[in-house]
């Protein structure tokens, strides 16, 4: 008997029960990020390039307060299921709302920084929490 190659995409009910139980809950987690984002209308963090004007959205998991050259600087690291970049507030020490495990949307100039992308002082709007 010959393999029947098996789609991307699980097309019985059966076959998106099992898959579903067989993926891990990290998996879900970030394809449910990702949906998230596409239906928000924003880019994935994996498709921007660096000096691309972008608007993302996503789940703050980190906040540190990190000075930058003896600026106060508030850092937050949001993560859309796809990737995760590097949100900079220079010149603020704290700004309310922005706690971990919250979700915003960010627009603005991706720059790289040591490998990594960042959103220096971005345009932000905090998601309502019930959404969450």
């Amino acid at each position: 008997m010959s393999a029947v190659p098996r789609p991307d995409k699980p097309t019985g009910r059966f076959r998106r029960m099992l898959d579903r139980l067989s993926t891990s809950q990290e998996e879900l987690h970030h394809a449910e990020l990702q949906q998230d984002a596409a239906a928000v209308g924003c880019t994935r963090i994996c498709d921007c390039d660096d000096r691309d004007i972008v608007k993302v959205t996503g789940t703050l998991r980190t906040v540190t307060l990190r000075p930058r050259a003896g600026v106060p600087a508030l850092e937050a690291e949001l993560f859309d299921g796809s990737a995760a970049l590097d949100v900079v507030w220079l010149g603020r020490r704290s700004i309310a709302g922005i706690e971990p495990g919250r979700k915003l949307i960010a627009s603005g100039r991706i720059s790289m920084s040591r490998g990594r992308r960042v959103l220096f002082n971005p345009r932000y709007e905090l998601r309502p929490l019930g959404q969450e």
